[in-house]
C-alpha cells in the first residue's frame, strides 16, 4: 500500500523550501486577500526574488471565487490520492501549479462586477489545467504584479472569461479536413 505524500492545505508539499503559493486571508472581513508566489529555496538565487505578490483581491471578490477554487482543487487532490483542503484565516499553502490556476481566476475576477464573477468562475472551471498554466505564464510575463491590473493579459483574461453572452446562432460552415501531422512529408521516414 503506497503512502500518501505529506501535503499541507491545498496540495502544498510538506517539505520546507518548496516552490508554492500562499493565500493570506486576514481575520478582518473588510481586509483584502493577498496571493503570493513563494519560490522557496530557488528564491534569492540568480536574481530570483524570495517571493512575489501576484494579486490583492478585495474581500467580496475573494468570497465570490473561493468556493469554486476549493471545489475544483479538492476534486483533483482527491483523484490524486492527496488530502483535501479548506480556506481558513491566516496563511493557506497551495501547490505551485494550483496556485498558478488560482491566479488566473483571481486576475480575471479582480475588477469584475458581481454578476460577471459567476460567468468568470464557470468559464475558468471549464478550462483544462494546462490551459490555465499557459494563461498564467503569458500573464505573469508582462502583468503579474498587483499593480498591473487592467494591463495586457490581465485585461485579456477578464474580457475572455467574463463574456457570458452567447453569440447569435448561425449555421456552422464546413471546415477542411486536416491531415494527420505525422503523415506529412516532413515526417516521411522512407526518404
Amino acid at each position: 500500500m503506497s503512502e500518501r505524500p505529506k501535503t499541507i492545505d491545498f496540495g502544498a508539499p510538506g517539505a520546507y523550501g518548496a516552490h508554492l503559493f500562499r493565500v493570506e486571508i486576514a481575520a478582518a472581513r473588510n481586509e483584502s486577500v493577498v496571493i503570493v508566489e513563494d519560490y522557496g529555496y530557488r528564491g534569492q538565487e540568480g536574481g530570483i526574488p524570495r517571493e512575489e505578490e501576484r494579486v490583492i483581491l478585495p474581500r467580496p471578490v475573494w468570497s465570490a471565487i473561493a468556493d469554486i477554487a476549493r471545489r475544483e482543487f479538492n476534486d483533483r487532490l482527491k483523484a490524486a490520492g492527496v488530502l483535501t483542503g479548506r480556506w481558513h484565516t491566516g496563511t493557506n499553502l497551495v501547490d505551485r501549479l494550483l496556485g498558478k490556476e488560482l491566479c488566473v481566476l483571481a486576475w480575471a475576477a479582480e475588477t469584475a462586477s458581481e454578476d460577471k464573477i459567476s460567468v468568470i468562475c464557470s468559464k475558468w472551471a471549464a478550462l483544462r489545467p494546462e490551459e490555465r498554466w499557459w494563461l498564467f505564464a503569458m500573464t505573469v510575463a508582462e502583468a503579474g504584479m498587483p499593480e498591473d491590473t487592467q494591463r495586457g493579459w490581465r485585461r485579456a483574461l477578464f474580457l475572455a472569461l467574463s463574456d457570458g453572452e452567447k453569440p447569435v446562432s448561425r449555421k456552422r460552415r464546413p471546415r477542411p479536413v486536416e491531415q494527420d501531422l505525422f503523415k506529412l512529408p516532413l515526417f516521411d521516414e522512407s526518404k
